[in-house]
Protein backbone atom coordinates (compact mmCIF):
# COMPACT_ATOMS: atom_id res chain seq x y z
CA UNK A 1 0.00 0.00 0.00
CA UNK A 2 3.07 2.78 0.18
CA UNK A 3 4.04 1.92 -3.12
CA UNK A 4 0.74 2.37 -4.06
CA UNK A 5 0.10 5.32 -2.63
CA UNK A 6 3.83 6.70 -2.94
CA UNK A 7 4.00 7.96 -6.31
CA UNK A 8 0.23 9.42 -6.10
CA UNK A 9 1.16 11.56 -3.16
CA UNK A 10 4.03 12.76 -4.89
CA UNK A 11 1.87 13.25 -8.09
CA UNK A 12 -0.89 15.26 -6.70
CA UNK A 13 1.32 17.48 -5.07
CA UNK A 14 3.40 17.51 -8.02
CA UNK A 15 6.97 16.56 -6.92
CA UNK A 16 9.46 16.48 -9.36
CA UNK A 17 12.03 15.01 -7.91
CA UNK A 18 10.89 12.53 -4.66
CA UNK A 19 14.41 12.43 -2.66
CA UNK A 20 14.65 8.89 -1.00
CA UNK A 21 17.32 6.92 0.95
CA UNK A 22 19.08 3.90 -0.55
CA UNK A 23 16.56 1.55 1.09
CA UNK A 24 13.90 2.54 -1.24
CA UNK A 25 16.24 2.08 -4.92
CA UNK A 26 14.47 -1.78 -4.80
CA UNK A 27 10.71 -0.17 -4.72
CA UNK A 28 11.60 2.48 -7.43
CA UNK A 29 9.96 0.00 -10.38
CA UNK A 30 6.75 -0.47 -8.74
CA UNK A 31 6.60 3.36 -8.02
CA UNK A 32 7.22 4.34 -11.82
CA UNK A 33 4.59 1.28 -13.07
CA UNK A 34 2.09 2.75 -10.56
CA UNK A 35 2.41 6.17 -12.34
CA UNK A 36 2.79 5.16 -15.41
CA UNK A 37 -0.67 2.86 -15.61
CA UNK A 38 -2.55 5.44 -13.63
CA UNK A 39 -1.38 8.36 -16.64
CA UNK A 40 -0.51 10.92 -13.68
CA UNK A 41 2.13 13.62 -13.13
CA UNK A 42 5.23 11.73 -14.03
CA UNK A 43 7.29 12.32 -10.28
CA UNK A 44 10.75 10.87 -10.49
CA UNK A 45 12.61 9.08 -7.69
CA UNK A 46 16.10 9.15 -6.76
CA UNK A 47 17.88 7.59 -3.82
CA UNK A 48 20.94 8.56 -1.83
CA UNK A 49 22.76 7.66 0.69
CA UNK A 50 22.00 8.24 4.55
CA UNK A 51 23.79 10.79 6.46
CA UNK A 52 25.68 8.81 9.43
CA UNK A 53 27.73 10.67 12.07
CA UNK A 54 30.01 9.08 14.13
CA UNK A 55 29.28 9.63 18.07
CA UNK A 56 25.57 10.38 16.69
CA UNK A 57 22.16 7.75 15.99
CA UNK A 58 19.76 9.97 13.71
CA UNK A 59 16.90 7.04 14.05
CA UNK A 60 14.07 8.87 15.23
CA UNK A 61 12.81 5.79 16.89
CA UNK A 62 16.16 5.44 19.24
CA UNK A 63 16.00 9.13 19.63
CA UNK A 64 12.72 9.08 20.62
CA UNK A 65 13.27 6.04 23.11
CA UNK A 66 16.20 8.39 24.56
CA UNK A 67 13.12 11.24 25.29
CA UNK A 68 10.36 8.77 26.85
CA UNK A 69 13.57 7.64 28.93
CA UNK A 70 14.56 10.35 29.78
CA UNK A 71 18.26 10.18 29.00
CA UNK A 72 18.44 13.89 27.70
CA UNK A 73 15.91 16.65 28.85
CA UNK A 74 13.62 16.53 25.29
CA UNK A 75 14.04 16.86 21.95
CA UNK A 76 15.78 20.39 22.21
CA UNK A 77 18.46 18.97 24.46
CA UNK A 78 21.76 20.46 22.96
CA UNK A 79 23.19 16.53 22.62
CA UNK A 80 20.36 15.79 20.29
CA UNK A 81 21.28 15.67 16.33
CA UNK A 82 17.93 17.41 16.22
CA UNK A 83 17.64 21.05 14.57
CA UNK A 84 16.34 22.40 17.47
CA UNK A 85 19.13 20.62 19.75
CA UNK A 86 21.46 21.83 17.94
CA UNK A 87 20.40 25.42 17.42
CA UNK A 88 19.78 25.55 21.20
CA UNK A 89 23.69 24.32 21.31
CA UNK A 90 24.86 26.99 19.51
CA UNK A 91 25.37 25.95 15.59
CA UNK A 92 24.59 28.57 13.14
CA UNK A 93 22.12 28.04 9.98
CA UNK A 94 25.44 28.86 7.75
CA UNK A 95 27.75 25.94 9.50
CA UNK A 96 25.24 23.11 8.76
CA UNK A 97 24.83 24.26 4.92
CA UNK A 98 28.70 24.67 4.60
CA UNK A 99 29.05 21.18 5.93
CA UNK A 100 26.45 19.81 3.76
CA UNK A 101 27.87 21.59 0.96
CA UNK A 102 31.08 20.09 1.42
CA UNK A 103 29.97 15.97 2.01
CA UNK A 104 27.10 16.64 -1.44
CA UNK A 105 25.09 13.50 -2.35
CA UNK A 106 26.68 9.95 -3.07
CA UNK A 107 25.01 6.30 -3.37
CA UNK A 108 27.51 4.89 -1.37
CA UNK A 109 26.61 4.16 2.48
CA UNK A 110 29.43 5.51 4.81
CA UNK A 111 29.83 7.71 7.85
CA UNK A 112 31.57 10.75 8.39
CA UNK A 113 33.53 12.04 11.10
CA UNK A 114 31.32 14.46 14.09
CA UNK A 115 34.78 15.83 14.01
CA UNK A 116 34.31 17.46 10.13
CA UNK A 117 30.79 19.25 11.15
CA UNK A 118 32.57 20.43 14.71
CA UNK A 119 35.25 22.48 11.75
CA UNK A 120 32.51 23.97 9.87
CA UNK A 121 30.71 25.31 13.36
CA UNK A 122 34.47 26.72 14.53
CA UNK A 123 35.26 27.74 11.19
CA UNK A 124 31.55 30.11 10.94
CA UNK A 125 31.94 31.17 14.57
CA UNK A 126 35.38 32.26 14.13
CA UNK A 127 34.38 35.09 11.87
CA UNK A 128 31.22 35.86 13.63
CA UNK A 129 31.37 35.15 17.69
CA UNK A 130 32.37 38.37 20.02
CA UNK A 131 35.33 37.51 21.85
CA UNK A 132 35.21 37.54 25.66
CA UNK A 133 37.06 36.63 28.56
CA UNK A 134 35.54 33.78 31.20
CA UNK A 135 36.54 31.74 34.12
CA UNK A 136 35.03 28.75 34.24
CA UNK A 137 37.30 27.20 37.80
CA UNK A 138 38.00 30.54 39.53
CA UNK A 139 41.26 30.96 41.26
CA UNK A 140 41.83 33.74 42.76
CA UNK A 141 44.73 35.82 42.37
CA UNK A 142 45.87 39.22 44.43
CA UNK A 143 48.54 41.56 42.87
CA UNK A 144 49.78 42.76 45.67
CA UNK A 145 51.63 45.72 44.32
CA UNK A 146 48.75 46.92 42.76
CA UNK A 147 46.96 49.95 43.38
CA UNK A 148 43.53 49.48 45.12
CA UNK A 149 41.59 51.32 42.41
CA UNK A 150 40.41 50.10 39.31
CA UNK A 151 41.55 50.89 35.74
CA UNK A 152 39.82 49.75 32.39
CA UNK A 153 41.82 48.05 29.52
CA UNK A 154 41.11 47.96 25.84
CA UNK A 155 40.56 44.40 24.52
CA UNK A 156 39.86 43.46 20.66
CA UNK A 157 36.23 42.25 19.90
CA UNK A 158 37.27 39.96 16.99
CA UNK A 159 40.51 39.71 15.53
CA UNK A 160 38.88 37.94 12.55
CA UNK A 161 36.77 41.47 11.55
CA UNK A 162 38.34 44.64 12.35
CA UNK A 163 35.06 46.29 12.02
CA UNK A 164 33.66 44.67 14.95
CA UNK A 165 35.89 46.93 17.11
CA UNK A 166 37.10 47.10 20.77
CA UNK A 167 35.62 47.36 24.42
CA UNK A 168 37.03 47.77 28.32
CA UNK A 169 37.26 45.47 30.32
CA UNK A 170 38.01 46.25 33.99
CA UNK A 171 40.92 45.19 35.57
CA UNK A 172 41.65 45.38 39.34
CA UNK A 173 43.85 44.43 42.12
CA UNK A 174 41.73 41.29 43.13
CA UNK A 175 41.45 38.92 39.67
CA UNK A 176 40.07 35.54 38.61
CA UNK A 177 41.93 33.10 36.82
CA UNK A 178 41.44 29.19 35.75
CA UNK A 179 42.62 26.61 38.26
CA UNK A 180 44.51 24.91 35.62
CA UNK A 181 46.30 28.26 34.83
CA UNK A 182 48.59 27.68 37.98
CA UNK A 183 50.90 25.22 39.16
CA UNK A 184 52.60 25.23 42.49
CA UNK A 185 54.92 22.58 41.53
CA UNK A 186 54.92 22.67 37.51
CA UNK A 187 55.47 19.59 35.40
CA UNK A 188 58.24 19.78 32.80
CA UNK A 189 56.96 21.84 30.06
CA UNK A 190 54.41 23.82 31.86
CA UNK A 191 55.06 27.40 30.72
CA UNK A 192 51.49 28.98 32.37
CA UNK A 193 51.77 30.54 35.82
CA UNK A 194 54.14 29.27 38.85
CA UNK A 195 56.01 30.37 41.76
CA UNK A 196 58.53 32.80 40.56
CA UNK A 197 57.79 32.37 36.74
CA UNK A 198 56.67 35.48 34.78
CA UNK A 199 53.66 35.58 32.56
CA UNK A 200 51.08 37.57 30.83
CA UNK A 201 47.67 38.47 31.05
CA UNK A 202 45.74 39.12 28.12
CA UNK A 203 45.56 43.17 27.38
CA UNK A 204 46.85 43.37 30.37
CA UNK A 205 50.46 42.93 32.38
CA UNK A 206 53.09 40.91 32.90
CA UNK A 207 52.61 39.29 36.60
CA UNK A 208 54.92 37.17 38.55
CA UNK A 209 53.62 34.63 41.39
CA UNK A 210 55.33 35.25 44.85
CA UNK A 211 53.22 32.91 47.16
CA UNK A 212 50.09 31.13 47.77
CA UNK A 213 47.30 30.64 50.35
CA UNK A 214 45.86 27.22 51.28
CA UNK A 215 43.03 25.63 52.36
CA UNK A 216 42.82 22.98 55.44
CA UNK A 217 43.19 19.89 52.71
CA UNK A 218 45.93 21.48 51.60
CA UNK A 219 44.78 22.74 47.99
CA UNK A 220 45.48 26.48 46.81
CA UNK A 221 43.12 28.80 47.10
CA UNK A 222 44.79 32.02 46.65
CA UNK A 223 47.74 33.38 44.66
CA UNK A 224 49.63 36.26 45.41
CA UNK A 225 51.72 38.28 42.73
CA UNK A 226 53.90 40.92 41.68
CA UNK A 227 53.01 42.84 38.27
CA UNK A 228 55.53 44.85 36.24
CA UNK A 229 53.37 48.35 35.38
CA UNK A 230 56.01 49.16 32.74
CA UNK A 231 54.10 45.90 30.82
CA UNK A 232 50.42 47.74 30.40
CA UNK A 233 48.97 46.29 27.40
CA UNK A 234 50.64 43.14 27.29
CA UNK A 235 54.60 43.96 25.88
CA UNK A 236 57.61 45.08 27.83
CA UNK A 237 59.52 48.72 26.84
CA UNK A 238 62.59 46.23 27.03
CA UNK A 239 61.41 43.47 24.57
CA UNK A 240 61.58 40.15 27.26
CA UNK A 241 59.50 37.49 26.38
CA UNK A 242 56.81 35.44 28.38
CA UNK A 243 56.35 31.95 27.47
CA UNK A 244 52.59 32.32 28.48
CA UNK A 245 49.70 34.32 28.17
CA UNK A 246 46.58 33.92 30.68
CA UNK A 247 43.20 35.06 30.46
CA UNK A 248 41.17 37.11 33.69
CA UNK A 249 38.31 38.52 34.94
CA UNK A 250 38.01 41.60 37.61
CA UNK A 251 36.86 40.02 40.74
CA UNK A 252 35.44 43.23 41.55
CA UNK A 253 33.26 43.22 38.34
CA UNK A 254 32.61 39.73 37.49
CA UNK A 255 29.35 38.37 36.73
CA UNK A 256 28.45 34.78 38.04
CA UNK A 257 26.69 32.17 35.46
CA UNK A 258 26.18 28.71 35.10
CA UNK A 259 28.03 26.77 32.08
CA UNK A 260 27.02 23.30 31.22
CA UNK A 261 29.92 21.77 29.44
CA UNK A 262 28.52 19.30 26.31
CA UNK A 263 30.76 16.41 25.02
CA UNK A 264 29.56 13.27 22.89
CA UNK A 265 26.22 12.07 23.51
CA UNK A 266 27.95 8.74 22.76
CA UNK A 267 31.45 6.76 24.43
CA UNK A 268 31.30 4.78 21.16
CA UNK A 269 31.71 5.82 17.60
CA UNK A 270 29.42 3.46 16.47
CA UNK A 271 26.89 4.09 19.01
CA UNK A 272 25.14 0.35 17.94
CA UNK A 273 28.39 -1.63 18.83
CA UNK A 274 27.19 -3.40 21.46
CA UNK A 275 27.69 -6.90 23.05
CA UNK A 276 24.63 -9.38 22.50
CA UNK A 277 21.45 -8.72 24.91
CA UNK A 278 22.21 -4.87 24.89
CA UNK A 279 20.82 -1.86 22.97
CA UNK A 280 22.69 0.94 22.27
CA UNK A 281 21.53 2.86 25.84
CA UNK A 282 24.76 0.96 26.65
CA UNK A 283 26.95 3.30 24.92
CA UNK A 284 25.71 6.67 26.35
CA UNK A 285 28.53 8.68 27.90
CA UNK A 286 27.71 9.03 31.71
CA UNK A 287 30.11 12.38 31.15
CA UNK A 288 28.01 13.90 28.35
CA UNK A 289 27.30 16.71 30.48
CA UNK A 290 29.47 18.56 33.18
CA UNK A 291 27.22 21.65 34.52
CA UNK A 292 29.71 24.31 36.34
CA UNK A 293 27.90 26.71 38.62
CA UNK A 294 30.07 29.50 39.91
CA UNK A 295 31.56 30.67 36.26
CA UNK A 296 32.90 34.03 36.29
CA UNK A 297 32.08 36.21 33.27
CA UNK A 298 33.80 39.64 32.28
CA UNK A 299 30.34 42.66 32.46
CA UNK A 300 30.24 43.01 28.99
CA UNK A 301 27.84 39.87 29.21
CA UNK A 302 25.54 40.84 31.92
CA UNK A 303 22.91 41.93 29.22
CA UNK A 304 23.25 39.01 26.94
CA UNK A 305 20.24 36.97 25.45
CA UNK A 306 19.09 33.62 24.57
CA UNK A 307 20.73 32.64 21.49
CA UNK A 308 23.37 35.15 21.51
CA UNK A 309 27.15 33.08 20.89
CA UNK A 310 30.41 34.18 22.34
CA UNK A 311 33.93 32.56 21.93
CA UNK A 312 35.45 32.75 25.34
CA UNK A 313 38.67 33.25 24.79
CA UNK A 314 41.14 30.00 25.29
CA UNK A 315 38.17 27.89 26.56
CA UNK A 316 35.66 27.67 23.01
CA UNK A 317 32.65 28.61 21.87
CA UNK A 318 29.40 29.31 24.22
CA UNK A 319 25.75 30.09 23.53
CA UNK A 320 23.38 31.81 25.57
CA UNK A 321 20.87 28.95 26.91
CA UNK A 322 16.97 29.53 26.88
CA UNK A 323 17.16 28.41 30.66
CA UNK A 324 18.69 32.06 31.37
CA UNK A 325 16.90 34.57 33.15
CA UNK A 326 17.75 37.98 34.85
CA UNK A 327 20.91 37.70 37.04
CA UNK A 328 20.89 34.33 36.17
CA UNK A 329 23.11 33.73 32.89
CA UNK A 330 23.32 29.83 31.59
CA UNK A 331 25.61 29.49 28.92
CA UNK A 332 26.13 26.08 26.77
CA UNK A 333 29.41 24.86 25.20
CA UNK A 334 28.63 24.90 21.73
CA UNK A 335 32.07 23.52 20.69
CA UNK A 336 35.81 23.34 22.26
CA UNK A 337 38.70 25.84 20.37
CA UNK A 338 40.94 22.35 19.36
CA UNK A 339 39.99 21.41 15.71
CA UNK A 340 40.98 17.92 15.66
CA UNK A 341 39.65 17.89 12.14
CA UNK A 342 41.50 20.51 11.04
CA UNK A 343 44.69 18.51 12.13
CA UNK A 344 43.11 15.02 10.18
CA UNK A 345 42.38 17.19 7.22
CA UNK A 346 46.13 18.65 7.46
CA UNK A 347 47.28 14.84 7.44
CA UNK A 348 45.26 13.68 4.63
CA UNK A 349 46.46 16.73 2.52
CA UNK A 350 50.10 15.82 3.57
CA UNK A 351 49.86 12.33 1.82
CA UNK A 352 48.67 13.13 -1.28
Amino acid sequence: MYDYAHGQSDSIEKITYSVCTLEFEDHRPLYNWYIQQLGIFPSQQFEFDRLNLTYTLLSKRKLLQLVQEKRVSGWDDPRMPTLSGIRRRGYTPEAIRNFCGSIGVSKTNGTLELAMLEHFVREDLNKRAPRVMAVLRPLKVVIDNYPENSEELDAVNNPEDPSAGTRKVPFGRVLYIEQDDFREEPPKGYFRLSPGKEVRLRYAYFITATSVVKNERGEVVEVHCTYDPATRGGDAPDKRKVKSTIHWVSAAHAIEAEVRLYDNLFSKPDPGDVPEGQDFTANLNPNSLEVVSNARLEPSLKNAKAGDRYQFERLGYFCVDLDSAPGKLVFNRTVALKDTWAKVEKKQSAKL
